[in-house]
């Protein structure tokens, strides 16, 4: 049976730590102006993928 491969865009979105899987945010990147400090506040902090999402990227990840 041949190796499973890494599919290659999901290994440049997400790192594995021991028991969460850290995601980008999104909103972040360009028209901040109109974005309220504590938005973009909360936008800063490390972001998990959720609970429900955590098989599928596994898969992709080959994990």
């Amino acid at each position: 049976m041949p190796k499973m491969k890494t599919l290659r865009g999901a290994a440049k979105r997400f790192k594995v730590g021991k028991n969460k899987i850290k995601r980008g945010s999104a909103f972040r990147s360009h028209i901040l102006t109109k974005k309220s400090a504590e938005r973009k506040r909360n936008l800063r902090g490390p972001h998990y993928v959720d609970s429900t999402n955590v098989a599928a990227v596994k898969k992709m990840l080959g994990v």
